[in-house]
């Protein structure tokens, strides 16, 4: 579930419950004081979120073909330095 139908199935509830009484006040309260909590925290949206796993996920897999390549080089420069 993304964020915008999480909040908006959480709104949708809310204005269930008050729908018939006389807080309306009090929805406003919560819906700023919501939206200024979340403000405050540093949320992704799940696109964003999956976009930087898969830019992660191939920045390792070319961290190990560079590490495996280094090692190589290393070995081929010790066994040319190493007495015959």
């Amino acid at each position: 579930m993304d964020m915008n139908a999480f909040f908006t199935d959480l709104q949708s509830k809310i204005n269930n419950v008050i729908e018939n009484s006389p807080a309306k006040d009090i929805e406003r309260n919560v819906k700023a004081m919501m939206t200024q909590g979340f403000s405050k925290l540093d949320l992704v949206t799940r696109e964003e979120f999956d976009i930087q796993a898969q830019v992660l996920a191939k920045t390792r897999s070319r961290l190990e073909l560079l590490e495996t390549r280094l090692a190589e080089l290393e070995a081929k420069i010790a066994a040319e330095k190493a007495p015959l």
